[in-house]
Parts: structure tokens; sequence; C-alpha cells
């Protein structure tokens, strides 16, 4: 009996577990990761901010260097389906240098249709 019982929770639990939708949220509290060395050699960012048409999504986000000396800084940007599943092909790494004392910012595009979220991720 006992071991009827250990057999029925355990199917139970296995028939829970594949009940979940197949999501990764992306919170908006998470659509900026910066490395540790970028918040150190001077360099603030804002979150990105998602446009979204018929055709296309795009993103951008201001770059802030509080220090007088340009930082080359490389990026990314991620791009999330309504799921929440990461899209590919992922966009192509790419640097900037932001002047001292001064700002830039940066502009990404989905390659793909669907695109609904959109993280951009920071190092040096």
């Amino acid at each position: 009996m006992n071991k009827g019982c250990m057999c029925a929770l355990l199917a139970a639990i296995l028939l829970a577990g594949c009940s979940s939708r197949p999501e990764i949220p992306v919170s908006d509290e998470q659509t900026l990761v910066m490395e540790s060395t970028v918040l150190a050699a001077g360099i603030s960012a804002e979150k990105p901010e998602l446009t979204r048409t018929d055709i296309q999504a795009s993103a951008s986000s201001s770059l802030y260097n509080e220090r007088r000396e340009p930082i080359t800084v490389n990026y990314r940007f991620y791009w999330y389906d309504a799921r929440g599943l990461e899209m590919h092909p992922l966009e192509a790494p790419r640097s900037v240098t932001v002047p001292g004392n001064s700002s830039v910012t940066l502009y990404g595009s989905a390659s793909m249709l669907g695109a609904h979220k959109v993280r951009l991720y920071l190092y040096l």
C-alpha cells in the first residue's frame, strides 16, 4: 500500500511539473544588466526603452560617462518573444566609446518579428 501511494504521489508531482508553461520571465527590473567593471569605470545607464511597431521592435538606452577620460563599452541587446523565450539569431556584440563627461545613446533593432521584451547587457 505504501509503495502504491508513493508511486501515485510521484506521478502527480511529475504531471504538475509538466503542466507549467515554458516561459522565462523578463521583469521590468531586469532589462539592464551591467558588469561591475562597467560601474567601476564610471559608466551609468538607463534601462532600455522598447518601441514596437507592426514591422519591427527597437530599443534605445543612454549611457553616461562620469569620468574625464573616454571609456569604450561593449554591449548587446537580447530580444525575447511574448512567452519570454530568447529569440535567435542573437545580435552581434557591438562597442561604443563614451566621451569623458558626456553621454551616448545606443540603438538596437530586433532581427525577427514578434519581439516583445528586450534586455541590454553592458561589459568592458
